[in-house]
């Protein structure tokens, strides 16, 4: 397990909730993800909370995310 994952940002938004939901989508299309909150801990209006996957499966994630917002 030494193996360093790179990580890239998918989706950003303000929402801690509507970044778990994406994180759910992604995870229901068997991508991992995590959640990356970069927002102030005192003043929750500051920064984002960040939706991030593999590099190698930014494509894919995509693609999940494309294919929720054209059916919403």
């Amino acid at each position: 397990m030494n193996e360093k994952i790179n990580w890239v940002c998918v989706y950003k938004t303000s929402n801690l909730f509507e970044a778990e939901v994406v994180k759910g989508n992604i995870e229901s299309a068997e991508i991992p993800c995590v959640i990356v909150n970069k927002q102030d801990s005192s003043y929750l209006s500051f920064g984002y909370v960040e939706v991030h996957v593999p590099a190698t499966l930014a494509k894919a994630a995509d693609l999940v995310l494309n294919n929720n917002i054209e059916q919403n």
